[in-house]
């Protein structure tokens, strides 16, 4: 388990998108098997500058999500390195058939990139929101699953993955985010969450654009004599298990967030390991079971209490029951 000191609120923002593809490009340049895919998505996912210097380096499949993994699992055969960016929403079940048999089944080195993931798409309502994605890809054998915090973790996300011999399904939203780590200098493990603030009365668990959230509650406790715990599962599989039983352990209590549905997804995986290893009371904070609200990222929590205040109320709930 990685420890690693908190950012306060910045107001800095830069997509998780734009970082992404800056790094494919930067790293594309060094390496010309590294490929990417785009669904008629090189816009939505930022890949613009990447494929007018690589123009070789970029295929343009169109609006046919199934064939992308199709043709991203036959590249990897031949030795490339390919990197699919496509809307999570269309990605995670559209193709769902291929990513189970084209490319877990298959353990092909195929790395798929869920864009404009969660309620990013805002007023485009279900259709678009990807809010099942993380229940449906953990289950598929073979596949791991990932969501970044900022644009420091993105980075070091996909350098990471570039000799990462898995195929991945990484989920990330489409505006931008606030940081959440005060630079790139800390230790990135795949499948070791990140300790961003220790803790010993309560453990938030977050992941993705949520861990800026939980820091955000974690010092609204402390403010209040709290001393929350919280960890990012930056990798929610494989999911780093000996973090999830030691928080249990130590401090008792935990709530998840994230920005998914309550089923299947974090918070579903964190249950799993403490009910069989250390069972302690848990709250799953993320989309209740109904088709989203439609709003800008940040109305949509704060209309599910996907904020720090809301955090904070529910960790003193929590700890007032003892």
């Amino acid at each position: 388990m990685n420890n690693v000191a908190l950012k306060s609120s910045t107001g800095n923002k830069i997509a998780n998108r734009a970082v992404i593809s800056e790094t494919l490009l930067e790293l594309g340049r060094k390496d010309k098997n590294i490929l990417v895919l785009t669904s008629d998505s090189r816009g939505s996912a930022a890949l613009v500058p990447f494929g007018k210097e690589l123009p070789d380096q970029i295929v343009e499949v169109g609006i046919a999500e199934q064939n992308i993994v199709g043709i991203a699992a036959g590249l990897a055969h031949s030795g490339k390195k390919p990197f699919v960016a496509s809307p999570a929403c269309f990605l995670s079940m559209r193709s769902i058939e291929q990513i189970k048999v084209d490319v877990a089944y298959s353990q092909t080195n195929v790395k798929l990139i869920g864009i404009s993931g969660g309620v990013s798409y805002g007023a485009l309502g279900m259709s678009h929101h990807s809010l099942q994605d993380i229940a449906v890809t953990r289950a598929i054998p073979g596949l791991h699953v990932m969501m970044p915090a900022d644009r420091h973790e993105s980075k070091k996300m996909i350098e990471a993955l570039i000799n990462y011999p898995y195929p991945v399904y990484v989920r990330i939203g489409r505006n931008p985010v606030e940081d959440s780590y005060l630079s790139e200098q800390y230790d990135f493990e795949i499948g070791k969450a990140t300790t961003m603030k220790d803790g010993k009365d309560i453990t938030l668990i977050a992941t993705g654009e949520t861990v800026r959230v939980a820091l955000d509650a974690a010092k609204l406790l402390e403010d209040m004599g709290v001393h929350a715990r919280v960890l990012n599962m930056h990798t929610i599989k494989p999911l780093d298990e000996d973090a999830i039983i030691k928080a249990a352990s130590e401090t008792g209590k935990i709530i998840t967030l994230e920005e998914h549905s309550i089923f299947g997804g974090l918070g579903a995986a964190v249950a799993e390991v403490v009910s069989q290893h250390h069972p302690v009371p848990m709250k799953i904070l993320g989309i209740p079971d109904e088709p989203a609200v439609t709003g800008k990222t940040a109305e949509v929590f704060q209309h599910y209490g996907i904020s720090a205040e809301n955090v904070s109320t529910i960790a003193m709930s929590i700890l007032k029951r003892g």
